[in-house]
């Protein structure tokens, strides 16, 4: 469990673009595009996992909500594919989709979520539309308010990339 001033996410990497478009991130490289975008917020830190499903945890201080978060690692993302090829129509969609663990722990593993924490699924697409309809991800958080999920869209159709 995480202290109460102490904000906790543990991020896992779902890369759903085709093969020679961008290489996939290792564990390490992903941990490490984390650190380095988020090393300018003094009271962010990230370290790398060996769980099977969680490769990062970011804690994070009271000063800053998790959706702020949730963007900080989209831009982290973001600037590191920009710094490995052209923004084109083969430049991912960056998704941050969150959810708010709010069931007892499946594990009492450290590196397992734990109840009150976010669990934080990183999406590099080509089509982040055609990603969050195969998910449901509109129905499944319906009613649902931004203290339980959030999510973070970059995208080139937004022009925020």
């Amino acid at each position: 469990m995480t202290e109460s001033k102490t904000g906790r996410m543990l991020l896992s990497h779902n890369f759903d673009l085709p093969e020679g478009v961008f290489p996939v991130l290792s564990r390490g490289d992903l941990t490490q595009v984390f650190a380095e975008g988020l090393s300018q917020y003094s009271g962010i830190k990230c370290r790398q996992l060996n769980h099977p499903h969680w490769m990062v945890e970011v804690l994070f201080s009271q000063d800053f909500a998790p959706p702020q978060v949730g963007e900080f690692c989209a831009k982290a993302l973001v600037d590191k594919r920009k710094s490995q090829g052209n923004v084109d129509e083969s430049f991912p969609d960056v998704l941050i989709l969150a959810g708010l663990k709010k069931t007892p722990p499946l594990s009492d593993d450290p590196e397992a979520l734990q109840t009150g924490e976010w669990g934080v699924d990183v999406v590099e697409t080509l089509s982040a539309d055609s990603f969050l309809m195969a998910l449901a991800w509109e129905e499944k958080t319906e009613g649902k308010s931004i203290e339980d999920v959030f999510k973070v869209d970059m995208r080139k159709g937004l022009n925020k990339i």
